[in-house]
């Protein structure tokens, strides 16, 4: 597949804890993303912003807030990928909080059936199962795309589950935000994890073993890069901070050059960059730089 992509920019922050990462696409944008890009010899063609939503304040519902929101952006997330990847194009799903990768997920299949997960994130996003009891959307993605939760999300187009677990890796998870429950609960559907501690021993190793055990089960990837995968005391820019994980920012870009560079690979998506986190702009430049580096193969 030749390194051509389509931008899809999805202003929305309905899922998360508060705004702020809904601004992100015209941060990334202003920052020279698209234009980085196509110097470095990645073809973008920037398809512009969904409408998105900006998160609101929920009360009504504390177990499941603003999810019409969040189910309204993740069905036009779909549409808007599966015509990318029908016109033969590579999405390229600039967000937004992390339940846009749902939509990925459900427009992807509509085209290619048989896909996995490659989710480059320091949360299990396993909702109840981490004893969270926010609420907040934006923490159950995996959950919702293993088939539980609220089913206007997890049956998103009419299937459900939209991913079983074998067709699922999860890279770079924080130790420290997995529950025994959810670690039980990933292990008991087959769900390869390569934690934090292991994945820094040899990242480009990870990312390998991810590869394998996703074209185990399919033929097709989506790589979803949570920027608070990499230790907020290295890169300050994800809504939800990790500090002190000890995964580096160099390490992440390593793993993303390995698993983009798969033949596999039908889509990436970038999620939780926060622009208010950044006021100087030095790391959103530094951001945009791993995207590029991990984009165009070093």
């Amino acid at each position: 597949m030749s390194n051509s992509w389509t931008l899809i920019g999805v202003p929305s922050s309905a899922g998360a804890h508060h705004a702020g990462q809904d601004r992100a696409p015209a941060a990334l944008r202003s920052a020279g993303l698209v234009d980085r890009l196509r110097a470095a010899g990645v073809s973008v063609l920037d398809a512009g912003d969904l409408p998105g939503a900006v998160f609101a304040i929920d009360h009504a519902h504390p177990q499941s807030r603003n999810l019409a929101s969040v189910v309204a952006v993740a069905s036009e997330v779909a549409d808007a990928v599966e015509a990318v990847a029908r016109a033969g194009q590579r999405p390229l799903v600039v967000g937004g909080d992390c339940t846009i990768t749902v939509g990925v997920v459900a427009g992807i299949r509509r085209v290619r059936p048989a896909v996995g997960l490659a989710y480059v994130d320091a949360d299990a996003d396993l909702g109840g199962l981490s004893n969270d009891g926010s609420g907040i959307l934006d923490a159950t993605g995996i959950w919702h795309l293993l088939g539980h939760g609220e089913q206007a999300l997890a049956g998103l187009g009419g299937e459900s589950p939209l991913l079983r677990g074998p067709s699922l890796a999860m890279v770079g998870l924080d130790p420290r935000e997995l529950s025994p429950a959810g670690r039980w609960f990933l292990a008991e559907n087959g769900v390869r994890c390569i934690e934090g501690p292991q994945f820094m021993t040899n990242p480009r190793a990870a990312a390998r073993q991810a590869l394998s055990a996703l074209r185990a089960a399919g033929d097709t990837t989506i790589v979803h890069f949570d920027v608070d995968v990499v230790d907020s005391g290295d890169l300050p820019l994800g809504n939800f901070p990790h500090y002190n994980s000890g995964v580096s920012l160099a390490a992440v870009t390593s793993a993303l050059e390995v698993l983009l560079a798969d033949p596999s690979c039908a889509a990436l998506v970038l999620t939780e960059v926060n622009p208010s986190y950044d006021p100087d702009g030095g790391q959103l430049d530094r951001y945009i730089d791993a995207v590029v580096v991990a984009l165009a193969g070093g």
